[in-house]
Order: structure tokens, then sequence, then C-alpha cells
């Protein structure tokens, strides 16, 4: 478990300024690079025509290299009472070497040495990635002390009750409550909210979040250790380490299937010759045996269709992380959301502009001069009304500009005074009107937030802003209801009515708001252990634990964040996410074809493994027969390599709404049934 102390935060200050870690870095592909390298020294020198001994020598050497690491750790099995696969695979290119196929057992501790490197450097990558989750909250922080004095302080040496003051732009150094002052804090890393929130004496605030144009004085209520962000970093590591690892389908039969054929094999040579049979004839018998009988076909008969169907997905945008992630996600029966960031853009746009009666400006007028007045603005409200201005105006630069934290602005723009300001604002005359009120609660009914246009004094106009709803959310959560069985949830940290409010528009019945981070893990843990295995897609750190929890997590792309990519189990590149029922589809097919190829694989084993107890199975048909059914379900797997594989597993729906047929009035009532 991580703990969050000082050489903690100093190791990830380090890890953020220097360069990510070069791959070489890591033990495992440091062998396994010259485990490649050895490798292709012996082939070189062997299809040259060199020296036997000399190829020999560089593809021992390649077994050395690649297989030490992976004996060792069989032989730890070992004691454990546990045939570990590693040794498996060592023991079989040792064999292959013993009859003169040491190419063949070469190439086995190359691509076995690799598949270890790549494993290893996925798991540096995300602990490296929770680590500096820590970064979030600022190493140093501003202490009042009791004769009114400021020292700056490091965060980790607060105590319950210090005051701290917050500048503008800071990052709040310790969770806590405002005890003077306000400001817009934006704390989206920890609740996902997609607007700031207004902070004034009494409010409580987070560690790490960011503050806005106001000072804050702050007591601090936790230590730096059981602060929000800090327990976030535990939550990810404790739900990675109790999360049961899943297992590829084969996996559940390796240790079984091994065991006897060991067993079997060590029968078949010491049992006849104990009897007086001839050492090379039975020599020979048992190494056919270990050939037909080794899970070679069995293997192939798992990855290629789960690898087949990763490219796949990438191709169209979803990055699966491996094999295992392939194979389970087809398993996920409920998706939950995220709402800011995921179901939503995560950023406001202007909906609307709503002239007040009497005024003396035109909706384009109204926009141009609160764009004008909102440019040295960094709150997301400001930003987003500059960003629509922008797009029909040039703007002029205002002067004497003013930020008011937690009410709004005020500018001069062309020698008018113009305030966007909250339409509750006391100091504006008008507000409280009924009109004026009815007006802000039809606007803030509809899920968006208002702000008034103020312009020398005189109430101009409403703006209204809203974070945009995905355009495929609705087909999303459609699709994954018919596909999976069960109606997706909603888990946010937004406010509950604007989640139900979302949650009504896109389809989503059951809505948990106000979440916590811990609160999201507890929610994903009650629905699976209610028997469900979930899904949770999001974008944020604040989603990270729950994606540690969940069945799978997947983070979307454009927008999550580094902690969210590196949790997830894969990525949605483009946002799209009409994306998960297709590549839950495609999972499920996946697994068809893996069982299809274990049967064929399985068959041709047992027929192989028959013949060659019974009789006498020659050793050519045994390596044809062996690397036939391999070959076999090989192409099998890279079936779902093919385009049309991704269209083809799209939900029924789906294809039944592109399905042509010649009678284009059944298309037409079908179409109009589906409406």
């Amino acid at each position: 478990m991580l703990t969050v102390s000082r050489p903690a935060v100093d190791s990830a200050s380090t890890a953020r300024q220097a360069p990510r870690r070069s791959w070489l870095r890591v033990p495992e592909a440091r062998w396994a690079a010259v485990a490649v390298g050895l490798f292709a020294i012996g082939g070189i020198l062997q299809m040259a025509g060199g020296p036997a001994a000399l190829w020999w020598a560089a593809y021992l050497a390649c077994y050395l290299a690649g297989g030490w690491e992976p004996a060792l750790a069989g032989l730890q099995a070992l004691r454990d009472k546990t045939l570990d696969v590693d040794l498996l695979m060592v023991l079989a290119a040792l064999l292959a070497a013993s009859i003169g196929q040491v190419f063949d057992g070469a190439l086995l501790i190359v691509i076995f040495a690799t598949s270890g490197a790549l494993e290893a450097i996925a798991t540096r990558r995300t602990r490296e990635s929770v680590t500096a989750l820590l970064d979030l909250a600022p190493e140093k922080a501003s202490r009042i002390e009791d004769d009114g004095a400021e020292t700056a302080v490091e965060a980790m040496e607060l105590r319950v009750g210090d005051v701290i003051r917050i500048r503008p732009g800071e990052r709040i150094g310790a969770d806590g409550t405002v005890i003077g002052g306000s400001s817009d804090v934006d704390q989206s890393t920890i609740t996902g909210e997609s607007l700031p929130a207004v902070k004034q004496p009494g409010a409580e605030v987070y560690a790490g979040t960011m503050n806005g144009a106001g000072t804050l004085l702050v007591r601090v209520g936790r230590r730096a250790e059981e602060s929000v962000v800090a327990r976030i970093v535990r939550m990810v590591e404790e739900a990675s380490q109790t999360k049961a690892k899943t297992q590829l389908f084969i996996e559940n039969i390796e240790q079984k299937y091994s065991l006897v054929m060991v067993a079997t094999t060590l029968v078949l040579f010491f049992l006849p010759l104990a009897m007086g049979a001839p050492l090379e004839p039975t020599l020979l018998r048992a190494i056919t045996f270990m050939i037909v009988a080794s899970p070679c076909a069995v293997v192939l008969a798992t990855m290629p269709p789960l690898l087949s169907a990763i490219a796949n997905a990438g191709r169209h945008g979803v990055l699966v992380k491996s094999a295992v992630v392939m194979e389970q996600v087809g398993l996920g029966d409920t998706v939950a959301f995220d709402k800011t960031g995921t179901l939503t853009r995560g950023t406001p746009e202007v909906t609307s502009v709503d002239l007040l009666p009497g005024s003396r400006f035109t909706r384009d007028e109204v926009l141009r001069l609160a764009g004008a007045a909102e440019l040295p603005s960094q709150h997301p409200l400001g930003v987003a009304i500059v960003a629509a201005a922008r797009r029909e105006h040039r703007l002029p630069s205002p002067g004497d500009f003013i930020s008011k934290p937690g009410r709004g602005i005020e500018a001069v723009v062309e020698g008018l005074r113009v305030q966007v300001v909250s339409p509750r604002d006391s100091s504006v005359p008008t507000v409280g009107s009924d009109r004026l009120s009815r007006l802000v609660a039809t606007r803030e009914a509809e899920g968006t937030s208002v702000v008034l246009v103020v312009v020398d004094s005189r109430p101009e106009a409403l703006v209204s802003l809203a974070d945009r709803i995905r355009p495929n959310a609705e087909r999303a959560v459609r699709e994954l209801t018919e596909l999976t069985g069960h109606p997706p949830v909603l888990l946010s940290g937004d406010n509950t009515a604007a989640a139900r409010r979302l949650a009504g528009r896109v389809g989503i019945g059951d809505v948990r708001a106000e979440l916590l981070p811990q609160h999201k893990v507890d929610a994903v843990r009650r629905l699976e252990s209610s028997g469900r295995r979930v899904v949770l897609i999001g974008d944020g750190v604040n989603d990270a634990p729950a994606m540690a929890a969940a069945h799978l997590g997947i983070a979307m792309g454009r927008q999550g964040s580094d902690l969210a990519l590196e949790t997830a189990d894969a990525v949605i590149v483009h946002d799209d996410l009409t994306a998960v029922s297709r590549v839950i589809a495609l999972s499920r097919r996946a697994r068809r074809v893996v069982v299809a190829n274990l049967i064929l694989a399985a068959t041709v084993i047992l027929a192989l493994v028959a013949w060659d107890l019974v009789g006498t199975l020659p050793l050519p048909i045994a390596v044809a027969g062996h690397e036939g059914s391999t070959v076999l379900v090989g192409l099998n797997g890279l079936r779902l390599l093919r385009s049309s594989a991704w269209e083809d597993v799209q939900p029924h729906s789906n294809r039944s709404s592109r399905t042509t047929t010649a009678a284009s009035r059944a298309v037409s009532t079908f179409r109009s049934r589906r409406r």
C-alpha cells in the first residue's frame, strides 16, 4: 500500500522534474532486449552457414538471458508446491535443444521474455502514475501564525487547526473550512463538477483543488495523509491489490493440464525403461508425446482472436490494454457512467441569450459586450462567453477590469460599464423582481447556469450556459441497455438536481449523485456484491478509484486525466460512447472464437496423443499435425482483424436499422417504429 509521507512527495516531485523513465530502465525489458539480440545473431549465423558451434552458442546465450528469471520464478513456485508455466516454458525449450531443435527453443524463450517485459513496463507506468497523483497537493503552504505573521511551511507539516492563506491561482494545501474571504474554486479533480464552486466562510475545501481569483483563509481540518487526494491514492492502490486477478480461459486449466502432461511424459520415458525397453526409441516416444501434447495450439487458440480483436478495436478508436481485458470486457453486464466529461463534454457553452424587457441592445450586441468584458477572465463561464462571442464578432479590448469572486466581473467596453454577474447579485437594480426571477428559474430548471449582463447599471439580458451532452450519449445508453440486459447507472459528484436532469435526457433511471471518490467506490462494490459485473466509464482523477474497484474501467481519451488513463483497462480515444457497446460485443465474439479454437486444438491433441500412446506415431506426422492445428486456429483467430468484424458485432438493433431490403416501405415502417 502506498504510504503518503514526506519521502513519497519528494519522490513524486523528482519524477515530475525528470523525463518519463525509459523502458530500458525496467530489468525485465533489458533482459528481453538482450535475448532478442542474441536470437537475431544466432539466426543470422545459422542462415549464413556459419559454424554450428557459433550459432549454437548464440542460441544458448539467448536461453540464459531470457530464461534465467522465469526459471528462477518457476523454481521458487515449486517450493510452494505449484507448477509454474514459466518453468515449463524453459523446460520445453531445453528439451527442444536436446533433440537438436535449438532454434525453436530460443524462439519460445524470446516470445516469453518479451511478453513478461511488456507486463512489467505496464505495471511500472501504473505505479508511477498513482504516485504522481500526490503532485496535485502543493508542497508548501502559507500558514498564519498566532501573531499574524505569515510563514511558508511544508504542507506535510500542517496540523489540524492551523490557518493557511490561499492566494489567487494557488492550489489549496490542505482539506479544511473557509473562515475568511470568498473565491471560486475548481474542484473538478475531486468531485468532477464541471463549474467552479463558490467558496465563502463555512464552505469546505479540498487539498489539490485550484483557487480562483479571490483570497481565502482556511482552517485545516485534516492532516495531509488523511486528505481526500491522499485517500484517492490509497483507494487506487488497495482496489488494485484486492481486485482478483482475472485469467484467460486457458489459464484456468493450466495447472492441471501441465501436471498431467509432465507426469505422462515421465511415465512414458521411465516406465518402459524399467521394463527393459531400449533407451533411444523410448526417449523418442516421450519427446514425441511432449511435442504433440504441448499447449502451443491451445495458446494460439486463445491469443490470436483476442489480439486481433484488440487490433480491430484500436483501428476504431478503442485502445484495449491487454488480452485479459479483451476477454473480460464482454462479461460486463452493467455499465456505470460518470457525468462531467463522460456523458457531457466537460466544458460549458452558451445555449441562449434572453433579452430583458426594454433592453437597449440586440442579442448580438449583448453577446459582444459580455464577451469583451470577460476577455481577461479565467472563469469557465467567462471563457465560454468569450468563445461564443468570438465566433460571431471581433471583440474590443476592455478596460478597468475587476473580478468579484463569487459574484462576477465588470469592465469598461467602448465607454460602457459592463457587468456579468450572478442574477441574484443584490447590488444590481431590479434583481429580485418577479419577472426576472421567473425567467431565471425557468432557465435553471432546464439544467443551465445563468448570468446577468448589466450595462451602465441597467440589466439587459440573461446568458444561459450548460455543459452540453455528447451527441451520441442517448444512443449509447440505449444500445448498452439492449446489449447487457441491464440499464446503465449514473455515478456523479455533481449536485443531485443537475445529475437527474442529465440522466433523464439520456435515458438513465438509476442516478447516484454528490459522490466523492470513496462514495463511487462504495457504489461500485454494492453493485458487484449483488452479482453485477460493472464496467465504469469515466475521465477524471476522482473516477480512478472506482475504475480500479470495478470489473473493468474505461477512460475517455481526449479529456481523461493521466491517472484515469493509466488506471483504466481500455481507453476510448475519440470519446465516442457508442464504441463501448461495440467493444463489448466484439469481446463476446472473440470469446466464441476462442471456444471454437480450443475445441479444434483439443481434438487434434487428443487424436495425436492417442496415436502415440496406442501405436507408433512418426515424428514428422506428429510435427505436421501439431503445427497444422496451430496454424488453423491462428488463422481462425485472425479473422477478427477484418474491418467488417467491427460492424458485424454492433448491437442487433443497429444492424437491423441498416439492413436494406427490396421493400423500401417495410424499411420505412421499421424505422418509424424505432422512432
